[in-house]
């Protein structure tokens, strides 16, 4: 798939489908698979494979291909198929090379998580893989510290499709935009529905989304509206979907996967517990709560 092709995906919404596991605990390819024929059927335009939602970091390198072979299985060629890599510059460098083996279209590489990582040399870590990925590059950027001229030499790489800006500093984001290439990479909110009308207005082009895995309506209605530019209507749905996404917020954004791999459960799909140290299991209240979201939304039958 051509870089403009990847581009245009972007500009869509990027959904970020769960990690299914079986009563043992391991990965379940079958219905990993599942998840993702869902979240493609209904028409999301970019499915990124072991992405956060899909608890990369709980993942061991052998089970992230398993995913990324449960992705492309499902996807079924509806939408580009977009692999998370990450880890060590090595690590990475090789799950693009397998992940293009795969029939993967683009890859996307998380944030590297260092204690002693330097914002520059972060920038680096990304211009480095995309030199060594055969696949074009979605950039993952969810720290602070970095400069205006740390995005523009990011934006600038020729291999560099996409940054996915996951910090809510729009200040940042807005003169990044504005002195970066037009031709370059495409800023994208990595802060999902709650966050993409303010990220539109700025210039950020499509979003990230876990709540596809249960709801690709809504998510589908915050798109057109931006797409629009009718912002009240944007903002109109995303006050609909307010109570599901502040619930992923709790304890650090430690419920984040867990709101969202519980809903799926109650709508019929067995995808298991959250891999510690995300949280495993919602409390009675939260989940009582979230069941009557999801009869309010009409998803429980």
């Amino acid at each position: 798939m051509s870089m403009d092709m990847i581009k245009a995906a972007l500009q869509g919404i990027s959904g970020v489908p769960v990690t299914a596991y079986d009563a043992q605990g391991n990965v379940e390819p079958a219905v990993t698979a599942k998840v993702y024929r869902t979240v493609a059927d209904a028409g999301i335009h970019n499915i990124v494979a072991a992405g956060n939602t899909g608890e990369f970091y709980a993942l061991t390198p052998s089970e992230i291909l398993a995913v990324y072979k449960a992705a492309i299985a499902g996807v079924e060629g509806k939408a580009p198929v977009t692999a998370a890599i990450g880890r060590s510059l090595r690590e990475a460098a090789e799950m693009a090379r397998q992940a293009r083996d795969l029939g993967a279209a683009a890859v996307m590489s998380h944030q590297p998580v260092d204690p002693f990582a330097a914002p520059h040399a972060q920038i680096d870590y990304f211009r480095n893989l995309a030199d060594l990925s055969p696949l074009p590059l979605v950039a993952y950027v969810r720290a602070e510290g970095f400069s205006v001229d740390d995005m523009v030499r990011l934006a600038g790489h020729a291999n560099v499709a996409g940054i996915k800006f996951a910090t809510t500093d729009l200040i940042l984001l807005s003169r990044a935009i504005a002195a970066a290439d037009p031709a370059g990479a495409i800023f994208v909110c990595g802060l999902a529905e709650s966050w993409a009308p303010a990220f539109a207005a700025v210039g950020a082009r499509g979003f990230t989304s876990g709540l596809v895995n249960v709801a690709p309506q809504f998510s589908l209605m915050v798109l057109a509206a931006l797409q629009k530019g009718d912002f009240e209507a944007a903002r109109a749905t995303v006050s609909r979907i307010e109570a599901f996404e502040r619930m992923r917020t709790k304890y650090r954004n430690g419920a984040n996967v867990t709101v969202v791999k519980e809903a799926v459960a109650m709508m019929g799909v067995p995808v298991g517990p959250v891999r510690v140290p995300g949280l495993p299991h919602l409390d009675a209240a939260d989940r009582k709560e979230l069941a009557g979201l999801l009869e309010t939304w009409g998803l429980l039958g």
